[in-house]
């Protein structure tokens, strides 16, 4: 992989992004590009994306696509950093709710939105990112917002960094739960549906005494999706209720 070349095209906007120059005056542009290997990601995957599957949609030749793009991993890069722009989250001085955690919940909800538009973003990885703009964004959006609420340096980054784990994990799983949905035709609640013979013949109340008080109070009566978004949101407060009591101490 070219990590220079890579840089280049994702922080095209600076100018610096050398743009294809042989022959007659290109055609296509690296948006296009980058726009139809995403609608087929989206449609099927991102292992079906290629660059002669790519070339086809556009009705091009394989090999334009190089002088566009270097590779597929490149590509790649770029396709995730083109729908974490999505999130469209207001940069420095546009405006932004009012207080941080209303700030922190419109990052949660546009971040989750994303990857459920997104699912195959469930194998991008964090631990070595794609550094992009649209990457970029969302971190600076969640430092500004708990870093001017009495908290010393570096805890203000801890906590940045573990808003952004916590939204990251959830959206990960969100996208995975829409991605085999996508795949197997079947919802998640129709999979469950069809094991209910577990919970009849095979699920122990003895052995999980806990579990089954929960049940019976109808701790689990919600369905997966609205169960789901109950436990993130959950989780995301306490969280924050955390940092406030850490600010407020």
């Amino acid at each position: 992989m070219d990590f220079e070349r890579s840089l280049d095209l994702l922080w095209r906007d600076r100018g610096e992004a050398r743009q294809p120059t042989r022959g007659r005056k290109p055609k296509l542009t690296l948006d296009q590009v980058i726009a139809t290997a995403v609608a087929l990601a989206d449609r099927a995957g991102e292992a079906t994306v290629s660059m002669s599957q790519i070339a086809k949609e556009l009705g091009a030749g394989t090999m334009t696509l190089y002088t566009y793009v270097p590779g597929k991993t490149e590509l790649l890069d770029l396709m995730v950093d083109s729908v974490l722009a999505e999130r469209n989250l207001p940069g420095p001085g546009d405006p932004r709710p009012d207080g941080w955690r209303e700030q922190v919940r419109l990052y949660a909800e546009r971040t989750l939105a994303v990857f459920r538009a997104h699912p195959w973003l469930r194998s991008t990885s964090m631990v070595r990112p794609v550094l992009g703009p649209g990457l970029m964004a969302g971190q600076e959006y969640v430092i500004a917002a708990v870093s001017d609420i009495g908290l010393e340096p570096r805890k203000a980054a801890a906590a940045a960094n573990s808003i952004e784990i916590y939204v990251q994990a959830n959206a990960t799983l969100f996208a995975e739960t829409a991605q085999v949905e996508q795949e197997t035709g079947e919802s998640t609640d129709a999979w469950w549906g069809q094991r209910s013979v577990f919970w009849e013949k095979y699920f122990d109340v003895t052995r999980h005494p806990a579990m089954t008080r929960i049940w019976e109070s109808g701790g689990y009566d919600a369905d997966t999706c609205e169960a789901a978004d109950e436990t993130f949101a959950f989780g995301l407060e306490r969280m924050l209720d955390g940092i406030e009591a850490l600010v407020t101490r």
